[in-house]
């Protein structure tokens, strides 16, 4: 993923120039969020935080939340935006966190570049370092087959929300919730709400 953290670091400036800050978070986003938020129940992580809007909003929200990423410019400006709030540089492919030790991930949109054959890396990390009964958040590109784009900063991946349900269930989660949504000049957007089920 260097080079995915590379073209990120370019355009950094521009990225939370545009999507760094809640004003521009969709309202049904935010209230999938606060859905997940609700059933959260101990500390949880913002894997692939970017510039830090929703580790702040979810901090805001009561929870003890941290952030990860590995593009620098993006912690530097979730540091001095939201100083209260903990920004760690790691990766979502080898996260620093005991296992069984979190009540929630929010992995929004962070896994759009993992390539089909290595996403699962991602999201058994999450189901690592989840409790029992934790919950996970997984936003994607959603189209009807499984295929590359060029996204804006480096090729991405659209799924069909099923190919995800099959892997997240591979790796241990129950689907709860799956929201789908289009619009006018943008491209199908998906989120998967889920739960590490018990063993």
């Amino acid at each position: 993923m260097a080079e995915t953290t590379e073209a990120y670091s370019r355009r950094a400036a521009e990225y939370i120039d545009r999507l760094g800050s809640m004003s521009a978070v969709h309202a049904s986003d935010r209230q999938l969020i606060d859905n997940w938020i609700e059933l959260v129940d101990g500390p949880v992580l913002d894997a692939g935080c970017g510039p830090g809007h929703w580790t702040d909003y979810l901090a805001g929200r009561g929870l003890d939340a941290r952030g990860i990423d590995l593009v620098p410019g993006f912690l530097e400006y979730a540091r001095a935006t939201h100083p209260g709030v903990r920004f760690d540089t790691g990766s979502i492919d080898r996260i620093e966190q005991a296992d069984d030790s979190l009540g929630g991930v929010l992995s929004w949109f962070s896994t759009i570049h993992h390539h089909p054959s290595r996403i699962a890396v991602p999201i058994g990390e999450f189901a690592r370092v989840l409790r029992p009964g934790g919950v996970l958040v997984l936003g994607f590109f959603e189209g009807p087959a499984l295929e590359e784009f060029d996204h804006a900063v480096a090729p991405a991946w659209r799924w069909p929300a099923p190919e995800l349900h099959r892997l997240l269930e591979e790796c241990g989660f129950e689907t709860l919730e799956t929201h789908l949504r289009t619009g006018q000049g943008h491209r199908p957007l998906g989120a998967i709400l889920c739960r590490l089920q018990h063993p």
